[in-house]
Order: structure tokens, then sequence, then C-alpha cells
């Protein structure tokens, strides 16, 4: 399936909080890396290049998270792994709220959009209505859905 893979909506500010925390965090790893094992020299230059490294991958996968789509089908970008789909394969497209329950309480509903395949399996996607691209612009989490199933059934004639 090589095409060119778009995103239809643009990244939220909340990926540079996310990745901004991480640094920190990775900082504050490396700091009591080096206090805890005492290192000195190359111990202290071999933590922070390979926690730097750590960051630089994992900054750059948050940038890239997300679902993309072309005219043959669509892309979902994780944090670890990366799912291709032909738009024949897919069924449909649809919303889904689900209730997290904690005892008799219910904590939380959020809005995702979940993708059908013809055989029965569901795939679950990065688009998510209090994500870090979402959050404020619930606007366009409806406009990034409508897309996707606008595209899936011009493909499809459906």
């Amino acid at each position: 399936m090589a095409s060119y893979w778009i995103r239809p909506y643009p990244p939220g500010t909340g990926r540079w909080l996310v990745i901004a925390w991480e640094a920190v965090a990775l900082g504050f790893l490396t700091w009591a890396s080096i206090r805890q094992f005492d290192l000195i020299g190359h111990g202290v230059k071999a933590i922070t290049v390979v926690l730097g490294l750590v960051w630089v991958i994992g900054a750059w996968r948050i940038l890239q998270h997300g679902v993309y789509v072309s005219s043959h089908g669509l892309l979902i970008r994780g944090l670890v792994r990366s799912r291709r789909m032909h738009w024949h394969d897919i069924a449909g497209v649809h919303l889904h709220q689900s209730i997290h329950k904690l005892g008799r309480w219910e904590l939380q509903k959020d809005m995702t959009v979940v993708i059908e395949r013809h055989d029965g399996a569901t795939v679950n996607t990065e688009l998510w209505a209090q994500g870090v691209d979402f959050h404020a612009r619930p606007k366009l989490f409806r406009a990034v859905y409508q897309e996707i199933r606008g595209r899936h059934q011009t493909a499809t004639g459906v």
C-alpha cells in the first residue's frame, strides 16, 4: 500500500506537554541513577546518552502518534507499533462510548473511534475525545470521525 498518508487533524499542544514531562522525568531518572550508583566519567556519559536516546525515540513516536488516511486505507500509528488496513477490509467506522467502572461507581465516559473489520473484529484507534489532541477541541474530534467515515464510504461505495 504505497500511497501518501495524511493525518486529518493537527496535533494538539498536549503532545508537547507530554514530551516536556517525559524530558523532566528522564532527566530526574538520570540524576537519580548517577547518584544511586555513584557513577563518574564514562558511566555518567553512558547513562545520559542512553536515556537521551530513549527520550528522542519516544518524542518522535509521540509526534507521529495518530490516525492517518490515504486513498487506499487507514494507518494507525501507536507508540510501539503501527497498523495498516485497506478500506475494503473495513466494514465500518463507529464511535464507541466506554464506561469505566470501579465497584458501583462509573468513573468516566470516553468517546473513541473504533474500526470494525469484515471478520467481526474491532480495532481501537488512537482517536479519543478526551485525549491530548482533542480534549479542548471536541468539534475537531467529530470532524475527524466524519472525515474517516466519509473516506471509507467513498472508497467502498457504501
